[in-house]
């Protein structure tokens, strides 16, 4: 039986990859609403795979448009959605 991360495809691995091959320290997860139960899980696997400093946005997500209004410095920013972007 796949756990809840695996039935998605969440490219993880290659998020990872990035991370480490970029050294990027303070990242920040959107996750659109039928995503957000899984957030924490995504979250700690990935800072258990890159040491980085992650922080989640709760707030909105209406599609890869909808970037969050943070003033904070982000290295990266990553959305995750159902549907790839073509």
């Amino acid at each position: 039986m796949k756990t809840d991360l695996e039935k998605y495809n969440l490219e993880l691995e290659k998020i990872i990859k990035k991370i480490k091959s970029e050294k990027l320290k303070k990242i920040l997860l959107q996750f659109p609403d039928g995503l957000k139960p899984l957030a924490t899980a995504i979250t700690d696997y990935l800072t258990e795979k890159t040491n980085a400093d992650f922080r989640i946005w709760f707030g909105s997500c209406f599609g890869a448009c909808d970037i969050p209004p943070v003033k904070e410095n982000f290295d990266l920013i990553i959305q995750f959605g159902h549907a790839r972007l073509r």
